[in-house]
């Protein structure tokens, strides 16, 4: 019995068992192809991650050189190499706020002159008028310049308007060109306002004002109009209107042909202006630039604001006629 049980639990226990050899390379087959797999995932998780940083890095610089483009900070006029004629827009309407003001031309001036390779300069003109103040400041600078460079002749070209604060500016060129269609001259001077007394009266509004200083209201839109500051208006915009006066006297000289109504603010098509003397001759920015300054290759050297410089040049023209109570321009 004894012997029975013992070669019985002998029999029952657990023999050891041996590997199958062909059962144990497709374990390692398994185990190795799984770990290239993982490798190989995460090599590629990696390469995705390297070209999505590349992409990124290469949006950013577009956007920056775009941004760059966009805020003016890219000038065509740096740099340049070989002889050139410079162009210089005067486009639009002329104030501290405006298209057009002394700042950014001024700027634009002494670069163009300041260039050695520079032959002749163009100032392209399209504008209605404005501020007689940025006006004189830049017919000034051209004077001045003209002085430092007698070399380098300065000429404007008028397209459709050259009116009141643009001429302002033409005049202190060596000639003027327009088109036989251009609106040239309105010489003269203007200040205006709104009254809203009679519409105050209707809605029964009534104005309450304090001043220190008794003409500190001067041109009040609420008040009643007071002859006393009309006439002091007036003078001012008398006085004004001789300086422009003065300006196209001294500019164009004796090619003048003055009648009552030259000065009287009335504008006159381009080719009547060259009869009264007003203008020179008809032609184009690329016609100058091709047959008098002889020299085709045109370079631009407007300066243009950025948005937000513009923004806070408008900001501060806005509060200064606020102060004032009115718009005093050469239109």
């Amino acid at each position: 019995m004894t012997e029975f049980d013992s070669q019985s639990s002998s029999q029952n226990q657990p023999q050891p068992t041996q590997q199958n050899p062909i059962n144990q390379k497709d374990s390692d087959w398994q185990r190795q192809t799984i770990e290239k797999l993982a490798f190989s995932a995460i090599k590629e998780q990696r390469r995705t991650r390297h070209w999505g940083i590349f992409f990124k890095a290469l949006t950013f610089i577009y956007l920056f050189v775009v941004l760059f483009i966009a805020m003016d900070w890219i000038g065509e006029g740096a740099n340049i190499a070989g002889e050139h004629t410079a162009l210089i827009d005067i486009q639009g309407v002329i104030g501290s706020g405006d298209e057009v003001n002394a700042d950014s031309v001024l700027a634009s001036l002494q670069s163009a002159f300041d260039n050695k390779h520079t032959k002749g300069v163009i100032l392209r003109i399209n504008s209605p008028g404005g501020s007689p103040v940025q006006a004189g400041l830049i017919n000034d600078e051209i004077k001045r310049q003209r002085k430092l460079h007698p070399n380098i002749p300065l000429y404007a070209v008028v397209e459709d308007m050259c009116a009141s604060g643009g001429y302002y500016i033409a005049v202190a060129a060596d000639k003027i060109y327009v088109d036989k269609a251009s609106i040239v001259g309105s010489i003269g001077v203007l200040m205006d306002g709104f009254g809203f007394t009679g519409v105050m009266q209707k809605v029964g509004v009534e104005r309450r004002l304090l001043t220190a200083g008794e003409n500190k209201a001067i041109l009040d839109p609420f008040s009643p109009v007071n002859p006393k500051h009309q006439a002091y208006a007036q003078a001012m915009l008398n006085q004004i209107h001789q300086q422009f006066i003065t300006v196209v006297r001294e500019g164009r000289g004796n090619r003048l042909k003055e009648t009552p109504e030259m000065f009287s603010g009335l504008f006159w098509s381009g080719e009547t202006s060259i009869e009264m003397g007003l203008a020179d001759g008809l032609g184009s920015s690329e016609y100058v630039a091709r047959e008098v300054i002889k020299e085709s290759n045109v370079v631009d050297y407007t300066t243009h604001e950025g948005l937000a410089d513009r923004f806070a040049k408008r900001l501060g023209a806005s509060m200064a006629s606020k102060i004032t109570g009115g718009n005093l321009r050469l239109q």
